[in-house]
């Protein structure tokens, strides 16, 4: 068993706040990480759209599609029209052989609205989520019949943020939904790692690493300040550099043997923390504890 570590584009290119990374480009992420060591490399909205162009771009840097954001609308929408919505995304992933796609619902979320506490959030009834949770194992039985895993991505400012969120979702869907674990956006939410693991760790397919700095988290909670202000603000970062214990994290891993990708996804203000030093860091790091923890890291297919 081994895992493959990869990362998120979004120190270089901040998708949700643009103007932050305005000076650095897609193709200097992509060849940056790769220089590093990552492997992978989760989509991002910058590179291109077709599977074929997508494939290419991917190919000239030699390194492989680990993931990507998918926006869902589950909530407001059928099953029906929410595979339709989904289609090209899930058809591409499945081409290009990557492990999942990293949903989570957006029609409700204030995860993206700068005049927006994150405290704010919606928050639905265990009821609420238990319907949500049957409509979303009808949407991940069908995209694992297209060949892609639906991995649950929990997020700051959703209505899947805190540990009761996770547990009532995990509980009311079937195993063809898993779960897309981050330890940034679990710790900043309120969430336990070791009750997540130890509850759900047959259900994880995916796994962010992503550090939090508590003093800004508590600064953000205490002011009613946006999701986005807390990325500016720098609430997250690399793995070693935050508050987060990434030893037992990756101990834990290796108990439940899991074998899929580690991915890095720390965005912050490439002002204050330079996106190649920050993620050769951060890459330093996962290295060390998954050597510690006996975890064995692949090398690129």
């Amino acid at each position: 068993m081994s895992v493959k570590i990869g990362i998120s584009p979004i120190a270089w290119q901040n998708d949700d706040l643009p103007d932050l990374t305005a000076a650095y480009t897609m193709e200097q992420a992509l060849k940056e990480a790769r220089e590093i060591g990552y492997t992978g490399v989760e989509r991002g909205r910058r590179m291109p759209q077709d599977t074929q162009g997508l494939r290419l771009f991917l190919e000239r840097f030699d390194i492989a599609l680990c993931g990507g954001w998918c926006s869902g609308n589950l909530l407001v929408s059928d099953v029906a029209a929410e595979r339709a919505g989904i289609f090209q995304q899930v058809e591409q992933f499945a081409a290009l052989q990557a492990p999942c796609i990293v949903y989570a619902e957006c029609s409700n979320t204030v995860q993206g609205q700068i005049g927006v506490p994150v405290n704010d959030r919606p928050k639905l009834s265990r009821d609420e989520v238990h319907a949500y949770g049957r409509k979303l194992t009808e949407l991940a039985k069908w995209t694992a019949g297209q060949g892609v895993t639906l991995s649950y991505h929990h997020h700051m400012g959703a209505f899947i943020e805190d540990q009761e969120d996770i547990d009532w979702l995990m509980e009311s869907s079937g195993p063809e939904v898993t779960l897309c674990f981050d330890t940034g956006h679990l710790v900043f939410g309120g969430g336990d790692i070791a009750k997540t693991m130890d509850r759900w760790g047959d259900r994880i397919h995916h796994v962010h690493f992503k550090d939090i700095r508590p003093d800004v988290v508590r600064n953000v909670r205490e002011n009613n300040l946006s999701f986005l202000d807390a990325v500016v603000a720098g609430a997250f970062t690399v793995p070693g550099d935050g508050a987060i214990d990434f030893l037992d994290v990756a101990q834990r891993l290796n108990g439940m043997n899991y074998h899929g990708w580690i991915v890095v996804e720390a965005e912050q203000d490439p002002a204050k923390a330079p996106p190649y030093d920050f993620s050769k860091m951060g890459y330093e790091h996962i290295l060390a504890v998954c050597a510690t923890a006996g975890l064995t890291v692949a090398d690129r297919d």
